[in-house]
């Protein structure tokens, strides 16, 4: 396996003060099986409310997909005060990045997906309803459609703005200045989602007292109104930001982190990109 660390900043011009990173899993080409062989990918937005990237949903889950033959990717995004759309340019500037060097690192330019934590799903339900928007085109010279996942898995996503069910902080954030009816209502996923959304996996806790179990809800309703296929989880226990719900993203053995019930959502994510995507 190869790892290292790409600026995102040098290689794309991007405008952010800060620094956006691509960290890089990559699977070693393996002489006793294919050596030409090329793998899925699977690119990680870790939550943390677009304040801060979490690191408990960054490497742990890489890694999971790691183990299962994927090449893992991890995007330290800016966040606030860097605001809409400077994390959705550098997203699409990680999965352009992606399809410009399959063949350097052995990536199935058509196996590639997202996944996001809280925040981070919000981000991956962004680019995957947002990817065309001509703010990413006018800042990266790149081909149409190349930064649009084939796949996204939503873990306890910020969805809707609307204030009975809203994570009011994540928009807040993601906005700042730029915090108008019209900005809002373009980061309100469900209502951005149409028939060209790709295959959607989610999966929250239904007691889910920091983003409500609503979030997921709200988006199935609009993916099911828009025929995208999708998989959706609902169970019944479990506080936010499970993560990898065992002790590599818990605190201690008997943290109410560490959930068995819940870790499930791991298997049941490969499961659905494998056989009901194709990956």
């Amino acid at each position: 396996m190869k790892t290292f660390t790409l600026k995102l900043k040098e290689i794309f011009n991007l405008d952010t003060a800060q620094e956006p990173t691509l960290e890089c899993y990559i699977l070693d080409p393996n002489p006793e099986t294919d050596p030409l062989r090329k793998h899925p990918s699977i690119l990680v937005l870790p939550g943390g409310g677009y304040v801060f990237a979490s690191a408990r949903e960054a490497e742990p889950i890489a890694l999971n997909y790691l183990s299962m033959g994927f090449n893992a990717f991890v995007l330290r995004y800016s966040v606030a005060p860097e605001t809409y759309p400077e994390q959705l340019i550098e997203v699409s500037a990680s999965i352009a990045l992606m399809r410009q060097k399959s063949e350097e690192w052995f990536i199935d330019k058509d196996k590639i997906a997202v996944i996001g934590f809280s925040a981070g799903g919000h981000l991956a339900g962004s680019i995957s309803t947002l990817w065309r928007e001509s703010a990413i085109y006018e800042k990266l010279n790149i081909e149409k459609d190349l930064n649009k996942p084939n796949a996204a898995i939503l873990s306890y996503p910020v969805i809707t703005s609307d204030a009975s069910h809203s994570h009011a902080g994540s928009f807040a954030e993601l906005l700042g200045e730029k915090y108008s009816p019209e900005t809002l209502e373009k980061v309100t996923l469900e209502k951005q989602v149409t028939p060209e959304t790709p295959p959607t996996f989610i999966w929250h806790t239904a007691n889910d007292a920091c983003v409500p179990i609503m979030n997921s809800l709200i988006y199935s309703e609009a993916l099911a109104k828009n025929n995208v296929p999708f998989e959706l989880h609902i169970f019944p226990d479990g506080p936010h930001g499970l993560a990898n719900c065992n002790i590599t993203t818990a605190h201690a053995p008997d943290s109410p982190m560490v959930n068995p019930h819940c870790e499930r959502w791991v298997e049941l994510s490969k499961k659905w990109l494998t056989e009901s995507c194709g990956f």
